[in-house]
């Protein structure tokens, strides 16, 4: 496992001697505070809900946050109680304040996958859930970018919020036919 801790931590000394800039950091910096609390997916997800269209995507990204955040912020955080990087990572500076002590897995990218790949089944234009997909990569780099994440955090997130938004979709598929089904058994 050292091997791994080893690689992780390099990976973001990297990030911070050779990408980090001026012109970029306050950028990602407020990029990835919109992620705070899931806060840019559950706006997204809930703005969809008024329109038809985007109706079942909406419906499907709100089911998978709520996975996504039980599976991470209330079981996983807790039960791994890995700290944050710039806590264990000499030279490491973090650019924004995190007020939990747990690094793993990235919250953010695992709300930001759940959205986006419950999106992505369900929008109307495949360029939209590409969309989602691209904005969900880039909160996961972007938490390797501002120092609070391990890189082995943000792919732990990501396959959960994969989980999670596939799940969801599955979930709200049944939930759907089985409103239906009642629906038709009523008019007989």
């Amino acid at each position: 496992m050292d091997w791994l801790i080893q690689l992780d931590g390099g990976a973001l000394l990297w990030i911070q001697e050779f990408v980090r800039s001026d012109l970029l950091t306050p950028i990602v910096s407020f990029y990835t505070k919109l992620g705070d609390a899931g806060l840019m997916w559950i706006v997204l997800s809930l703005g969809m809900l008024f329109f038809k269209k985007t109706r079942k995507a909406g419906a499907a990204g709100i089911l998978a946050l709520i996975l996504g955040a039980l599976c991470t912020n209330v079981v996983l955080k807790h039960l791994v109680a890995r700290p944050r990087p710039w806590l264990t990572v000499e030279g490491l500076f973090h650019l924004v304040a995190e007020n939990d002590p747990n690094s793993f897995p990235s919250g953010h990218t695992c709300a930001a996958f759940a959205a986006a790949s419950a999106w992505a089944r369900a929008l109307p234009k495949k360029w939209m859930g590409v969309t989602a997909v691209i904005l969900a990569a880039l909160m996961g780099l972007s938490r390797l970018y501002v120092g609070v994440h391990f890189p082995s955090d943000v792919l732990v997130g990501m396959a959960i919020g994969l989980i999670c938004g596939w799940l969801a979709w599955k979930l709200l598929g049944r939930l759907l036919r089985l409103r239906e089904n009642r629906g038709k058994r009523n008019v007989l």
